[in-house]
């Protein structure tokens, strides 16, 4: 896995999670449409009648996200909120679970996909800020370095002939026993 978009890699070439994300951007996309266009037909299947409201905004919600994946040069912060909108949907998933004894199969099938896509999303936000945080963080060598500006030889016996400034001095009440 690379740390990087560019560099060792060449301009253009992308890690594995920079393509899963991608990917997850389309899903996002056609998933947003279906959640607008056959709300009725998806809430009936999984037994949310009443929500068709909230599927809709959530279809709009999957558009945005697929869109800013695909169009940003960083889709890391846009997969971390697929992952609080997946959170979302399983919540509101869950609330059909309640009365719901017609349709529990299609409603806890819908769950288990939406928790499946929900680890894939976790999986590559939590690669691609791995990957930011290495790039971002070069490693700097010390190793050929004292401390000493004019070399350590300079430095010795430098503090022979210190006379310490009375501010700096412990005051005699202060001072141990024979000093």
């Amino acid at each position: 896995m690379s740390h990087s978009t560019k560099g060792a890699r060449g301009i253009g070439a992308h890690s594995t999670n920079e393509k899963i994300a991608r990917g997850l951007g389309w899903f996002s996309i056609g998933l947003g449409i279906a959640e607008l266009f056959a709300t009725r037909p998806l809430t009936r299947a999984i037994g949310l009648e009443g929500k068709e409201t909230i599927v809709r905004a959530y279809g709009a919600r999957e558009i945005a996200t697929g869109v800013a994946i695909l169009m940003s040069h960083d889709p890391t912060p846009w997969i971390w909120g697929r992952v609080g909108g997946d959170a979302l949907d399983l919540a509101t998933l869950a609330t059909g679970l309640e009365g719901n004894a017609g349709r529990r199969t299609n409603l806890g099938l819908a769950m288990a996909a939406v928790t499946g896509v929900t680890m894939l999303d976790l999986a590559v936000a939590r690669g691609l800020t791995a990957e930011k945080s290495l790039a971002d963080e070069p490693v700097a060598d010390y190793s050929d370095r004292t401390g000493f500006p004019r070399g350590i030889e300079a430095s010795r016996g430098a503090a022979r002939d210190l006379d310490v400034p009375a501010d700096f001095r412990i005051p005699g009440p202060l001072r141990p026993y024979g000093t």
